[in-house]
């Protein structure tokens, strides 16, 4: 198994430009997030019967792009968002995508800081609830004990600083 890095945050918070910038400088693709692309298949509406759907297709996504050789593997989100975001707007999650998240290892993440400007998309819809998501994922990351970093600051220096990171951890 390759070298997982996640980009992991609230909405808004530069994962998607991060991750297409990092997979440029490392010659790689990157994962992209799939809830965007299911986002759209249902019209906006979603309910839990969607969580494992979304994390199956997440899921999927990553298999086939580590089968492909992607060192390292860059994802835009992974199963945690799934989890955070079932359990903030559901109350739950479901017990098929706790189970797959205690599979994965070799993950190392990247948690975008809330310190950039929130944009409206048609999918972001919580400006107002962006710290209180980011300490959900904070949250979640501590209880789990998985490995992260904090990236903030301008687009630039979060790319300096990522790299750094990924670079040490590929030794």
């Amino acid at each position: 198994m390759s070298l997982r890095i996640v980009l992991l945050g609230s909405e808004c918070t530069g994962k998607t430009t991060l991750s297409a910038k990092l997979a440029e400088y490392f010659k790689v693709e990157f994962v992209p997030e799939y809830l965007r692309e299911y986002f759209e298949i249902k019209n906006g509406i979603l309910t839990i019967e969607d969580a494992i759907p979304i994390a199956k297709g997440q899921l999927e996504k990553e298999q086939k792009l580590e089968n492909s050789g992607n060192v390292p593997l860059l994802c835009d989100t992974d199963i945690i968002a799934s989890i955070v975001y079932s359990k903030y707007y559901f109350g739950k999650c479901p017990e098929w995508i706790e189970k797959q998240a205690q599979k994965r290892e070799n993950i190392h993440y990247l948690l975008c800081d809330i310190d950039v400007p929130w944009v409206a998309d048609g999918q972001r819809d919580r400006p107002e609830e962006r710290e209180y998501m980011q300490n959900l994922f904070l949250t979640e990351l501590h209880s789990r004990n998985l490995p992260f970093n904090i990236i903030s600051g301008n687009v630039q220096s979060r790319f300096e600083k990522s790299v750094t990171i990924i670079k040490k951890l590929l030794k």
